[in-house]
């Protein structure tokens, strides 16, 4: 949770009333996080493979499934806001836990395409490697602005950062 606050701190992600899609929502702490800033009358849906058995207020629930192999139209969306905090099993080889870890960004990247609104945000954790810029870059061509942020809170030999897209430009038909 404290690097998703410090986040949001830094760039301002969540507002009462926004509509959330929580991406690797296990244990619950930004499920949870992300409820209490958006208030009552917001909403948050967390997905992750495993259960989190968190106690989350009625505005939030995470779904148990994989988010990749849900119907983005089920989702009750559009969305204001996709945050990401998925990683893969590491094998401890860092290259391919770092080519594995953008693939999730690309995927999770693909799922914020078809549900996010207009102007919306995207977070997301990858690990810094061959394939970042490549991320970076995909993020450009549909945010109007894109940041990274490497909170206080990460371990300092870890390799992790956070994609951060504000100002979603869906693609026009």
């Amino acid at each position: 949770m404290y690097k998703l606050e410090e986040i949001d701190r830094r760039v301002g992600l969540f507002k009462k009333g926004q509509r959330v899609l929580d991406l690797g929502a296990s244990p619950g702490s930004w499920t949870l996080y992300a409820a209490q800033q958006v208030g009552p009358n917001g909403r948050v849906l967390g997905i992750d493979l495993t259960d989190p058995k968190i106690a989350l207020p009625p505005q939030a629930e995470i779904l148990t499934a994989n988010a990749f192999e849900v119907d983005p139209a089920t989702l009750g969306g559009p969305f204001d806001l996709v945050i990401s905090d998925m990683a893969p099993k590491t094998s401890g080889q860092r290259h391919a836990d770092q080519y594995r870890s953008y693939e999730l960004v690309m995927q999770a990247l693909k799922l914020a395409k078809a549900v996010l609104k207009p102007d919306g945000a995207f977070v997301a954790k990858i690990f810094q490697g061959a394939e970042f810029e490549d991320a970076r870059s995909s993020l450009r061509e549909v945010f109007a602005k894109v940041r990274i942020i490497r909170p206080r809170a990460t371990r300092s030999e870890s390799y992790e950062v956070f994609l951060i897209g504000l100002g979603f430009q869906p693609a026009t038909a």
